[in-house]
């Protein structure tokens, strides 16, 4: 973005965001690749604990979503944009419907422009760039609840920036002297900078921005080739700091009466506690969270400089599902003109399903880390016992260059190593005992 340095995306309205409200400045993205991330944000709660462990995964429908404890809280609920947390067709329990949206207008995966979405499971055409299309259909909404009066939770979720990158020509145009792979890339941003400019300014003609919570991240890290980390190690599907910071910032006119920059780590796991605890909502549910409120480092930013917990992070050795979200809506929009609907895909169908034979606990394969501090312990199992660490101290070493494990002169304590280590294990078999279905 052009707020955090990027020499040549314009993106006015989300610079201008984040120099009015709260700015995170070290604001993680609970996984390194989309759908783990979106499952995070709704339940503040490490996706794989509800095995949503790559892309394409479905969320289950025993979880308790921030959509289902608004709804009971009586808030009109609504999804715009891109889902990837299971099937947005009619009789999946896993769409948007299923998890406490009043209203969605939704697609299964990324959409393009021009879309077809799925209407509460019909499937509709649609006109327009991708991202204003989402805020559109949001802003039609939100001014039938403002008209009621009816508090309101709305969830846009763009499908940009995503390959195959197709920016509109006036995107493009200011971008010419770029290469079409970066025009298309950069245009796709400003045309989400535009949109979330208009809900911006919409709100505001409604008289409601300055008691609306509008807060902005990202689901992971950059893409490699086209996009950029700002230096951080790694990218988009790794977890190095390049494949999990992301921008963030939220504006509350009301509360938020003066800019503040918060640089205590942060991650999208927080969204789910930190909102119920603004509005003084408590649930019943005893499902364990790896989000905390973030309430006392926005309110004393200067005073609280680290974060009061560690946070997790698991790339579980599972691949993504496909999800071909323009050929799977045009089949539901081709059978649905001819008189006839189409079943759910097999993953969402079978979504409440918990493993069997039961995750072992004796091994955590793939590539886990731990912050503690300014310390980032890694555990990456490769396999057949193949069993790697790896610690940096993201304070001196942000970009995770120097292994205090392994680099001459860059040591630390065994028993400081041994404690992360414990604390990182004993985190994964909390998550392993979650996605066994010990929570419910």
């Amino acid at each position: 973005m052009g707020y955090t340095g990027h020499p040549f995306i314009q993106t006015p309205h989300f610079d201008t965001a984040s120099k009015t409200g709260v700015r995170f400045d070290q604001f993680y993205a609970a996984a390194p690749v989309c759908s783990p991330t979106r499952a995070s944000v709704l339940t503040g709660r490490h996706p794989n604990r509800m095995g949503v462990f790559k892309w394409g995964y479905p969320m289950r429908p025993q979880e308790l979503t921030l959509a289902e404890v608004l709804q009971k809280n009586g808030y009109a609920t609504g999804h715009f944009g891109k889902w990837h947390l299971g099937s947005v067709r009619n009789g999946s329990p896993a769409h948007p419907g299923a998890n406490g949206f009043d209203h969605w207008v939704s697609a299964p995966n990324f959409y393009d422009n021009d879309p077809i979405l799925s209407h509460e499971g019909k499937a509709v055409q649609h006109q327009g760039e991708s991202s204003e299309l989402a805020v559109d259909l949001a802003l039609n909404w939100i001014e039938e609840k403002v008209a009621d009066p009816i508090p309101f939770f709305a969830v846009v979720w763009f499908g940009s920036p995503h390959s195959p990158h197709r920016a509109i020509p006036k995107d493009q145009a200011l971008y010419e002297e770029h290469p079409d792979r970066l025009k298309h890339f950069f245009g796709e941003v400003t045309g989400m900078d535009r949109a979330f400019g208009n809900l911006r300014d919409r709100l505001e003609a409604m008289g409601v921005r300055d008691n609306t919570i509008l807060w902005y991240c990202s689901d992971n890290g950059a893409l490699p080739k086209v996009g950029s980390t700002s230096g951080y190690r790694g990218h988009k599907s790794q977890i190095y700091e390049g494949g999990l910071r992301v921008p963030s910032f939220l504006e509350w006119p009301n509360r938020i009466k003066s800019p503040r920059v918060v640089k205590a780590r942060s991650q999208t796991c927080d969204i789910f506690p930190t909102l119920l605890d603004w509005l003084d909502i408590e649930t019943a549910s005893k499902l364990p969270l790896d989000g905390i409120s973030l309430t006392p480092y926005m309110d004393s930013p200067t005073r609280h400089h680290d974060r009061s917990s560690p946070m997790g992070f698991w790339d579980y050795t599972a691949k993504g599902v496909s999800t071909p979200s323009a050929k799977w809506m045009g089949e539901l929009f081709d059978a649905q003109e001819n008189g006839n609907d189409l079943d759910s895909d097999i993953h969402s169908l079978n979504a409440k399903k918990l493993p069997y034979p039961l995750i072992s606990k004796d091994k955590f394969p793939g590539h886990a880390a731990w912050i503690d501090g300014h310390l980032k312990l890694h555990r990456i199992d490769k396999g057949k016992g193949d069993l790697v660490w790896e610690l940096y101290d993201l304070k001196s070493d942000p970009t995770e260059s120097y292994d205090m494990l392994t680099s001459k002169g860059v040591t630390t304590s065994p028993k400081r190593v041994g404690k992360l280590q414990d604390g990182l294990e004993n985190w994964l078999g909390s998550v392993v005992d979650s996605l066994n279905g010990k929570d419910y």
